[in-house]
């Protein structure tokens, strides 16, 4: 039976790997599979994905990049749609070498009637978008899909930059049956080879002969094949990226030697010292640090009476917020320049951060750039200037104290960073060349604190005060996500969220960043509690309730990422309707998670004929290891247990 098993098993692997993935040519077998084989939830597989990156020499203009792309994908569910749609990004700045996306082949198969249908992808569905300044789109839209189509594509992508080879993607949100990698690299560039998530597929390295005119040179050759890689969905909350987790590969230059053709060698990125100082050389970067002409009057009339470091902090960062507005755009290189973006009062992350430094340095303070990587693009492990994509401020003080500083953010204040920074550390570049890690998450709890007073009329008709206090980044984040949007509309979306109709709404402090943010609501509802045979049911935290768990898988392979230790407390006050007593109250609980980690701490109490609810939920850490999901889920289930038992009243 073994024997038979596992010959089964070499059938079904050589028919993933001997199957004919020519371009056009879909078999009915493929077109007539109802669901995945091995993952029944997929709403869509790529059945095949190869990729061949190679260099291409062309006289008079030297190498070019050439990534060739042939998908071929099933489609399970209306869900699966989605995958109908292409958007490929290519470099092409306003200014300076450009890629290009070319010879871009689609078609569409489906079964009609037992037979197979092919649609020709055409120039009408395929459209150029302009990204922003540095990055344009080529979205292509395949035609006449359904579920059971299977679409395939073919595109190549040109490039002039020749250092930075695309990372190799495994794993996806959708499973893929068969993958087919090769990269084709000459001689004269040596790339670090690193893997990244959680899923690996073999290297096999081996080698063949190119030309320049009369010239042989050896081309190193790094092919992957896998099959029946498993997805990896973002199915849970609390993940920076997902995109960091999966599983792939990150080529990193390291260095060029073009000594054979009369050429030079250059090394790059071999250390994060090596990284540190590259960057800061960058026209962009340090050069823009020096300049303080612009400023200069204005620095004067900000802080020139101001004697205390941590006041002219303050000064310098407030004036820099107000000053020049940030267009959203990224970069840990300046994109206008720090005297354009101070003239026309916007300007990129970097234009914004090193202007900061800059005029903090003048000011006699000991100010530095802070390199970061943003949560969306990953957290960089090894040396490499590709890893960071943000830069920030930091202030040492001579009291041995510092601060972390990001202008880009409004409703930031000195070492209360947005979110989009805290990830994990950073790395501070001095102008002395020396570099160091700086750890970007904040030992302050984001604080949200709830205070909920609610009485019974006698028709069961809930009335209440709900009061609510946002610290610390909870505070920026209520400011950023709320202050400009229109008191009406704030709450439509509470009324809708809590089950509940608002009589009045205030928020205090809007604009008072130093200070909490405070929301009250005064509402009333129907729906808050539950009478059946004369007595009534109620949730004690009524709609602060957690009544779901958030984790639900089996095992997490990558942590939870809250970005910032956080605390939520709840105070709910209950006053008793006349002629009614208490039968049951839940009792009190108090957990906690491995090493400090995280503590639950939930109480109910009467006094006369009021009702007292506390509950405090509070994680010391923004990050929770792998290793600890098993605990966190079991803590999260013993948590909605307990906040979902019932008050019970009955009639006296």
């Amino acid at each position: 039976m073994k024997k038979l098993t596992l010959l089964v098993l070499l059938i079904s692997q050589f028919t993933i790997f001997a199957q004919d993935y020519k371009f056009g040519k879909v078999s009915k077998e493929e077109l007539k599979e109802k669901f995945h084989p091995l993952d029944s939830t997929a709403d869509a597989a790529y059945l095949y994905r190869k990729r061949r990156t190679s260099y291409s020499y062309i006289n008079g203009v030297g190498f070019q990049l050439v990534t060739e792309i042939h998908e071929r994908v099933k489609i399970y569910t209306k869900e699966g749609f989605e995958m109908a749609t292409k958007s490929v990004a290519y470099y092409n700045p306003d200014s300076g070498e450009t890629e290009s996306v070319s010879s871009i082949k689609g078609y569409s198969f489906s079964l009609v009637d037992g037979k197979v249908v092919k649609d020709k992808l055409t120039k009408k569905s395929i459209f150029k978008e302009k990204k922003n300044k540095s990055y344009s789109i080529k979205k292509i839209t395949m035609p006449n899909i359904k579920i059971g189509t299977v679409i395939e594509l073919k595109y190549k992508l040109f490039s002039p930059y020749t250092n930075s080879i695309d990372d190799l993607e495994f794993q996806f949100g959708i499973p893929v049956k068969k993958l087919d990698y090769n990269i084709e690299i000459p001689e004269y560039f040596i790339f670090n080879k690193r893997s990244k998530g959680f899923y690996n597929v073999p290297m096999k390295k081996t080698a063949k002969n190119g030309t320049i005119g009369s010239l042989n040179y050896r081309i190193d050759v790094f092919g992957f094949e896998g099959g029946n890689i498993p997805a990896l969905k973002n199915d849970e909350p609390f993940i920076s990226s997902i995109y960091n987790y999966r599983g792939g590969m990150k080529f990193e230059l390291t260095q060029t030697n073009f000594s054979s053709l009369q050429g030079s060698i250059k090394t790059f990125s071999n250390s994060w010292e090596d990284v540190s100082k590259q960057i800061f050389k960058s026209s962009r970067f340090g050069e823009e640090l020096n300049k303080k002409s612009y400023y200069k009057d204005d620095l004067q009339s900000i802080v020139g009476n101001i004697t205390s470091e941590k006041e002219k902090v303050v000064a310098v960062f407030q004036f820099v917020k107000s000053k020049i507005k940030w267009n959203g755009n990224n970069s840990k290189y300046t994109e206008k320049g720090v005297r354009k973006a101070f003239k026309e009062r916007v300007g990129n992350v970097a234009d914004i951060n090193l202007m900061l430094t800059s005029m903090l340095r003048s000011s006699g303070l000991k100010a530095n750039p802070v390199l970061v990587s943003t949560r969306k693009n990953g957290v960089p492990l090894f040396p490499t200037l590709n890893g960071f994509n943000y830069v920030i401020s930091m202030v040492d003080f001579t009291d041995g104290t510092s601060v972390l500083l990001d202008a880009t953010e409004p409703y930031s204040l000195p070492n209360i960073l947005p979110a989009r920074t805290l990830n994990w550390s950073g790395r501070k570049v001095t102008k002395e060349g020396i570099s160091s890690w700086v750890k970007l998450t904040s030992t302050k709890h984001a604080i949200e604190d709830n205070n909920l007073m609610v009485k019974i009329s006698d028709d069961m008709i809930v009335e209440g005060l709900f009061r609510t206090k946002f610290i610390n980044l909870s505070a920026l984040n209520f400011r950023k996500n709320n202050n400009h949007i229109k008191d009406e509309s704030l709450i439509t979306k509470l009324e809708e969220r809590y089950n509940i109709e608002i009589d009045d709404y205030k928020v205090v402090n809007k604009d008072k960043i130093t200070t909490p943010i405070v929301r009250n609501v005064k509402f009333i509802s129907e729906d808050l509690i539950e009478e059946i045979n004369g007595k009534i049911y109620i949730e004690p935290s009524l709609f602060l309730t957690v009544d779901k768990n958030p984790f639900k898988l089996v095992d997490r392979k990558f942590p939870v990422d809250f970005a910032t230790p956080w605390k939520e407390s709840n105070r709910v006050f209950i006053s008793i309707p006349q002629g009614y007593k208490i039968e049951q109250l839940p009792k009190p609980l108090a957990i906690g998670l491995p090493d400090n980690l995280g503590v639950f701490k939930y109480q109910i109490m009467q006094s006369g004929n009021k009702i007292r609810v506390t509950s405090i939920l509070q994680f010391n850490n923004g990050i929770i290891a792998p290793q600890y999901y098993s605990a966190l889920k079991d803590f999260y289930s013993q948590l909605v247990k307990k906040q979902t038992e019932k008050i019970v009243l009955i009639k006296e």
